[in-house]
């Protein structure tokens, strides 16, 4: 919500708090692509008129829209999970270079214990690689104050900042006391092509710039307060940045921390003088080795995790056995396992290739989950995009029985090069779109097949189909993929063809449906228990004591696909 003209307290996440004070510090534009844990930080600045948020087709655009709205003069900031990042990696390395002009922050937000993600990578390092100053907050609270600094950093040494979270900090909450938004003027824009312009002559002095940039960076870095010297008990003091700090601050609370909330360009100096006051030390630090390394240079005698401990989360109870030296301990997996929805439009085309018998090269979305049991009709999954690349290159090996399968966003998002490298490769088969109208996996945001925008403005709408064949398809079909039969027929016709098709497969994610049909009836004297049935893993149908099935009439929305799949006619249609 906006705020009132008088400083109040509200109960943000670490997304809405790192939101809010970008906002107060005169936010003008930000950029990003929904990807969870950093989805809710777009979502909460396009509440505000004075900002122009956008959803972009993915990390890269969104980037170098930013990017170009601070060197133009506006103070911008661009958000994205880890990997997204990756996807903007071209963009950053160089925007390192050119320099900023307007504030112009990076924040990455990072998903340890990996709960929403394909890889668990550390980017703290990304800063030291594109030699930018590193940021970390290690609450909610220091987001929103944090966050206020990065633009004056970034300001002052003309330099992209990266502002590192991760998914605890992301989406715990705490109470913040907003203050209010300052109207920062726009920086005048002046051509400038030696320093805009990344050609290898105006590159080489650009980067003799930032070398000599990062010498004053590491000078702020040992002075400013967002490094914080805590001296209790000088027997056991411990070195860490992030969500770490309160972990070991709760499990050993009267010992002493340096606390980095700039860990690069490392703070050298404050490390040295941190040192000569505490007898043991201990290097506390979630996934790689980031702070050990830096201290290993320093010569500094310091104790740390054991190699074990670099994966997943550092949660408190872990802490005591760090320091005692152990290794990590293996846990079982106890999570819930995820299940599509019920009704959900995915279901039915992942049954169909199960029932084929096809390789299914998949992608990043809810239908990833087409990967589990009992469905296991999809076989690869790496990044945003790689379906169709994929469905290329095992072509190219298995020469049948492939299918290549995307969704909607992230076909517009990292699809559409690789459809149109299949058709510049004369590569031919079966492309399939699953068009549930939304980005669902990340909360249902819009995208430019949808028709609008993240303010729920209309914008012009992307026809999929139409895109396909400007990308070169020789036949695009659009279905409704509860239309088993004749999906069926389209895919065994199409998948071995000489001819290069996509199957967009459209209907509304389930989510943003409001009605419910008729749920289908079940009559317990056809049963055969032959479970078909089950193996299309719809949440609503429920085996009992006795052998049989029952539908929850509470979960079920009558997609009949129960019905579909039943070869007794035990299950049918409601009429």
């Amino acid at each position: 919500m906006p705020i009132n003209p008088s400083p109040r307290m509200f109960f943000l996440s670490g997304d809405e708090a790192l939101a809010q004070g970008a906002y107060e510090a005169g936010l003008r534009v930000a950029a990003s692509y929904p990807g969870t844990p950093a989805s809710e930080i777009l979502e909460y600045l396009s509440q505000f008129p004075e900002v122009d948020a956008q959803w972009s087709i993915n990390e890269k655009v969104a980037y170098e829209v930013a990017l170009s709205a601070a060197i133009s003069g506006q103070r911008s900031l661009f958000a994205a999970k880890h990997v997204g990042l990756n996807v903007a990696m071209d963009a950053l390395m160089t925007s390192a270079y050119t320099g900023v002009n307007a504030g112009f922050v990076v924040v990455s937000a990072d998903d340890p214990g990996i709960h929403s993600s394909q890889n668990e990578q550390d980017n703290r390092r990304i800063a030291q690689m594109a030699k930018i100053p590193l940021i970390e907050p290690t609450s909610p609270r220091e987001s929103y104050k944090f966050i206020k600094i990065a633009f004056e950093i970034s300001e002052k040494y003309d330099t992209p900042v990266l502002v590192r979270i991760t998914t605890r900090i992301a989406h715990t909450k705490e109470n913040i006391i907003l203050g209010r938004r300052e109207e920062v003027s726009q920086k005048e824009y002046k051509t400038d092509i030696p320093k805009y312009v990344m050609v290898p002559r105006n590159a080489m002095q650009r980067h003799l710039i930032l070398e000599k940039k990062l010498i004053k960076l590491e000078t702020f870095s040992n002075k400013t307060s967002l490094n914080q010297i805590e001296i209790k008990n000088k027997s056991l003091g411990f070195i860490t940045s992030g969500v770490s700090y309160l972990y070991a601050k709760e499990m050993y609370p009267e010992s002493s921390f340096l606390k980095l909330g700039m860990s690069y360009p490392f703070p050298k100096d404050k490390v040295r003088k941190f040192a000569e006051q505490i007898k043991s030390i201990y290097c506390l630090e979630e996934l790689e080795p980031f702070i050990e390394e830096n201290l290993r240079m320093l010569n500094i005698k310091f104790k740390t995790k054991d190699a074990t401990f670099r994966t997943g989360e550092l949660r408190p109870e872990l802490i005591p056995e760090i320091v005692s030296g152990k290794k990590k301990k293996e846990e079982p997996h106890t999570s819930r396992k995820p299940v599509m929805c019920p009704g959900c439009m995915h279901r039915s085309i992942f049954w169909l290739l199960k029932k084929l018998k096809l390789t299914v090269t998949g992608d990043i979305g809810c239908y990833t989950l087409g990967a589990l049991a009992p469905l296991g009709s999809l076989h690869t999954c790496l990044c945003m995009g790689a379906s169709i690349s994929f469905f290329e290159g095992f072509k190219k090996s298995l020469h049948k029985d492939v299918v290549g399968v995307i969704g909607d966003s992230t076909f517009i998002h990292g699809g559409i090069p690789a459809l149109i490298n299949l058709s510049y490769n004369k590569t031919k088969g079966l492309i399939i779109i699953l068009d549930n109208g939304t980005t669902a996996m990340t909360g249902n945001q819009p995208h430019p097949g949808t028709g609008a925008t993240i303010k729920n403005e209309k914008t012009t709408q992307l026809k999929l189909e139409d895109i396909c064949r400007a990308c070169g398809a020789d036949q695009v079909v659009v279905m409704d993929p509860f239309n088993i039969k004749a999906c069926e027929m389209l895919i065994k016709e199409s998948v071995n063809a000489p001819v290069l098709t996509v199957l967009i497969a459209r209907s509304l994610c389930r989510l943003n449906v409001r009605e419910k049909n008729d749920p289908p009836k079940f009559e317990k004297e056809k049963c055969k228990k032959c479970y078909l049935c089950t193996t299309i893993n719809c949440p609503a149908i429920i085996k009992t004591e006795d052998g049989f099935i029952t539908i929850n009439l509470s979960t079920c929305v009558g997609c009949n696909l129960c019905a579909d799949v039943c070869a007794f006619n035990a299950i049918t249609p409601h009429v």
